[in-house]
């Protein structure tokens, strides 16, 4: 099976498993999605990821969910620059994601990062997905 957005596929799954209350989830592995993972393990929205080899050449994620007093610490997640239309941002021109309570992962020359990491380094980039 092809996939024409394969990080939008992994949010969706991140969604999914979440309004189903499960504690982890599975999508297939690569480093896009294992750098967008971490930047979310740092920013306090997953408990962890980790990689599993299903059988030689093939791998896919497990992302342990996060919840806080039953409800999940993810509320919104979506996909912003899509393969039909790239959306780029100078890092003076990124908005806040609700006025700073949610995150912007970019992805920059520096690697994926989200927007406050991303106006720390004074580096802009795609914007691949905002998370709240």
């Amino acid at each position: 099976m092809s996939l024409s957005d394969p990080l939008g596929d992994m949010l969706t799954r991140i969604r999914n498993a979440q309004r189903a209350r499960h504690a982890a989830c599975v999508a297939p592995a690569s480093k896009l999605r294992a750098s967008v993972l971490e930047a979310l393990k740092r920013e306090g929205y997953i408990r962890g990821f980790s990689v599993e080899e299903i059988r030689k050449g093939i791998s896919q994620i497990r992302i342990e969910l996060k919840y806080t007093d039953g409800d999940p610490v993810i509320k919104e997640i979506h996909r912003v620059s899509r393969p039909g239309r790239r959306v780029y941002s100078k890092i003076k021109e990124l908005p806040r994601v609700y006025a700073g309570l949610g995150v912007s992962i970019l992805s920059t020359p520096r690697g994926v990062l989200s927007d406050a990491e991303a106006r720390a380094a004074n580096v802009g980039g795609e914007v691949l997905c905002r998370v709240f």
